[in-house]
């Protein structure tokens, strides 16, 4: 059995976090709802059933009872976080952010806060913002987050891209570009998980 030092949940299957040793990955395939250890955490739950246009998400006729299941996963996510200790990663825009705290309000009742980064500053394709629930450390400790870059990164096509597409004189991301978590994102969640691993030697 390896010696994993962190969890990642609810990950792609071409999950970068699959390339390193350090970290025991849950895609679909294994259904990150059975993960029972109790390592740090980094938890990327679905989020169409959360966002500002859920109501166009499941056009496609998903029955009721499984856009609520897929809803609860991010619930359960959370639980995780504070139990394990660890980050939760979900778009700035999510309505998860209404039954979380949000950037700038005081630490709740588990010591979680939230930040939020922008992941092209990351090395993604887009600008991304994103909202960040961590739980297991102070928000002093958290590792020194990149300058923003403001460099502008064109396609194939010679456009900017943009997540949605709505973006005037950009192109859309593709499902990948828009899922992923860069490396260097990766680097920063190892390096904050590594501080709540030292934090939790202490208590």
């Amino acid at each position: 059995m390896k010696d994993y030092k962190f969890a990642a949940l609810f990950c792609r299957a071409d999950s970068a976090y699959k390339k390193r040793e350090a970290w025991d990955v849950y895609d679909a395939s294994r259904d990150a709802t059975k993960y029972e250890g109790d390592l740090p955490v980094a938890v990327h739950p679905p989020c169409r059933a959360w966002g500002r246009l859920s109501h166009m998400a499941f056009r496609d006729g998903t029955p009721p009872e499984k856009i609520e299941a897929e809803k609860n996963l991010a619930l359960f996510a959370i639980e995780k976080v504070r139990k394990n200790g660890g980050i939760l990663e979900h778009p700035s825009g999510s309505k998860l952010w209404q039954i979380l705290p949000d950037v700038g309000d005081a630490p709740d009742d588990w010591g979680g806060f939230t930040i939020e980064i922008d992941q092209y500053d990351f090395g993604h394709v887009a600008h991304k913002k994103t909202k960040l629930y961590i739980c297991g450390m102070d928000a002093w400790s958290i590792p020194e987050l990149p300058a923003p870059d403001n460099t502008i990164h064109l396609c194939e096509k010679g456009k900017k891209r943009s997540i949605c597409g709505n973006v005037e004189g950009t192109t859309r991301c593709t499902q990948y570009q828009r899922e992923y978590t860069p490396e260097r994102l990766i680097d920063w969640i190892e390096e904050a998980l590594e501080t709540i691993t030292k934090w939790e030697k202490v208590k």
